[in-house]
């Protein structure tokens, strides 16, 4: 009855305060921004190199996949021991663990000179990438409550920003040094920053603003949801991984699709960056926009359009205006990506609960996402040309529009099943 009562206030609008933002609250948001600009970095950083890296390692297009989509795997099941994470360490430290895992990752590809080490060191980010993901949500929920939109818009633009940071600077470190492994373990030193930055703030924390806060409870305090028996949080984690699964496979592959097309490796890694600087912008702008309101599909519908629109431009024109077709889509990506998780969020006023839906959501959702780039990377070795790889990014963009057409508000008081 409890749980039902809980779940069944959010049939009424909610209000949202119009407070200033305190420094505390602006302290926060800083150093969210600087973890998330370290989740993407180990996956943008290959795309660029990857023709050096295959050259060097002797990875097939299929290996080479590897590289994007197994930290992706890694980040799907990783999210699944998120809650059990939790109970063991606290959210605190489970990010400060997720953090030293990509400095420790990224640092070890300086070293790495094989396939199976290079593999190695992306199974280890995946994995810290996905306790962040997976934690960091339910922290927003219960800090910025009335402000969740803004909260997850700036992390999520920030990880795009961080993606776009990897395609750019990656490259350059790399001619410097005359060395791809230095180009790759460069972003060991922000993610050390970053776990230095978590652990002061945790440490300033108000002792008695934890103490009030619901947080201050055990997560198995918490009511108890079987996740993977509820219909729409496989919807959810269905939709969120269709539109990550774009992500996954254009970082893997858009410079070398250029690249293939004649664009030299700086080029190829600009068009990426730009990508990327046009998702972070989105990733900000559309929860914002769609703030003021409860029904968040009509934005969830533009974002996708957005990004079937930069499909179709690749896969028809590539050569027309590769700038534009690379921003429209990136526009679409990363603001999805981020009304996405908003979404589930709204799913329930327990920060808990809406935790636990958020981790399940980015568990199946990075699961299905890994499985793209393979795919997209096979259909490359088989057919000689990328074309393919579009119109199954296209498909799937096109499904996720009709599938978003279920997440109506008035169901957000049913998907746990009570009667």
């Amino acid at each position: 009855m409890n749980q039902t009562s809980r779940i069944d206030t959010q049939t009424t609008p909610r209000t949202t305060t119009s407070a200033a933002l305190s420094w505390k609250d602006g302290l926060w948001l800083a150093v969210i921004v600087a973890i998330g600009i370290n989740l993407r970095p180990l996956l943008t950083s290959i795309s660029p190199l990857l023709a050096t890296i295959r050259a060097a390692t002797g990875l097939s297009f299929s290996g080479a996949s590897l590289l994007t989509s197994l930290p992706v795997v890694a980040m799907g099941f990783g999210a699944f021991g998120a809650g059990l994470l939790t109970r063991v360490v606290g959210e605190a430290r489970g990010v400060a663990l997720g953090l030293l895992a990509i400095a420790v990752a990224c640092g070890a590809r300086f070293a790495a000179s094989s396939g199976p080490a290079l593999l190695m060191t992306a199974l280890v980010a995946g994995i810290g990438v996905a306790v962040i993901q997976a934690l960091l949500p339910g922290v927003m929920k219960q800090r910025f409550h009335a402000r969740v939109p803004l909260a997850m818009g700036l992390f999520s633009a920030s990880i795009m920003g961080g993606g776009g940071l990897g395609a750019s600077f990656s490259p350059y470190v790399a001619k410097a040094f005359d060395s791809w492994h230095a180009g790759l373990a460069m972003w060991a030193v922000p993610a050390t920053l970053a776990c230095t930055c978590w652990l002061a703030l945790q440490r300033c924390a108000s002792p008695d603003r934890r103490a009030a806060s619901p947080a201050g409870a055990h997560a198995g305090d918490a009511p108890h949801v079987a996740m993977w028996r509820k219909r729409r949080a496989w919807a959810l984690g269905l939709h969120f991984g269709l539109v990550n699964g774009g992500y996954t496979t254009l970082v893997a592959w858009l410079p070398a699709y250029y690249q293939q097309r004649g664009a030299s490796v700086a080029h190829s890694g600009s068009l990426l960056a730009a990508m990327t600087v046009f998702q972070a912008a989105s990733a900000l702008l559309l929860p914002l926009a769609a703030a003021s309101f409860r029904d968040r599909r009509p934005w969830l519908v533009a974002g996708l359009s957005a990004q079937l629109i930069g499909m179709v431009g690749l896969l028809a024109w590539p050569d027309a205006a590769p700038l534009a077709w690379v921003a429209i889509a990136g526009a679409g990506l990363g603001g999805t990506f981020s009304l996405t998780l908003v979404t589930s969020l709204d799913h329930a006023d327990d920060h808990r609960v809406a935790g636990r839906l958020g981790a399940f959501v980015q568990g199946v959702g990075f699961v299905v996402a890994a499985i793209s780039p393979i795919v997209a990377g096979r259909l490359r070795d088989l057919t000689g040309s990328f074309t393919a790889a579009w119109i199954m990014l296209a498909v799937c963009i096109a499904a996720m529009i009709a599938l978003t057409f279920a997440f109506s508000p008035r169901s957000y008081a049913r998907w746990l099943g009570s009667r």
